[in-house]
């Protein structure tokens, strides 16, 4: 096959047009604060299991909105007189089928959980699936937004 400049010209525009719709350097930009949404859920987990007030309060938007399966809502200041508090302890959390998406200053989180807790001495396990919606605010990501569901 004889290369020519029109075909050089036509493979390049090819290859221009698939990497704008595969998102082309964009791509790594967003992994890595895929992966940093990432690294602050997994953070966020820590924080509940070690009911550490102050690392929570770092990770949690003022203007978080933590929804549980049984349709209860928690402020921030609710969630961490909670937590932190240890009216909940929790024992264990474990996450599967996790994706995350980023769009802009935004992220999408979604998994299924899996925790063993203790409220009011009481043990209880439960499996949700969970929504979380992340916002980077001043260079962190910062949970907004928690919405679990029976599954």
């Amino acid at each position: 096959m004889i290369t020519t400049r029109r075909r050089q010209a036509l493979a390049g525009g090819l290859i221009l047009s698939a990497s704008a719709v595969l998102g082309g350097p964009a791509v790594f930009a967003q992994s890595a604060d895929a992966q940093a949404v990432d690294k602050a859920v997994a953070e966020l987990r820590d924080a509940m299991l070690a009911a550490d007030g102050a690392k929570l309060a770092a990770l949690l938007s003022d203007q978080l909105s933590y929804g549980h399966s049984a349709g209860r809502l928690e402020t921030k200041a609710q969630f961490l007189d909670i937590v932190a508090g240890k009216k909940t302890l929790y024992k264990s959390i474990a996450f599967s089928d996790a994706t995350t998406s980023v769009a802009g200053n935004n992220a999408i989180v979604r998994h299924v959980m899996t925790v063993d807790v203790e409220t009011d001495g009481k043990p209880a396990t439960a499996k949700v699936g969970a929504l979380q919606v992340w916002v980077k605010d001043g260079g962190a990501w910062k949970l907004l937004a928690r919405q679990a569901f029976r599954l």
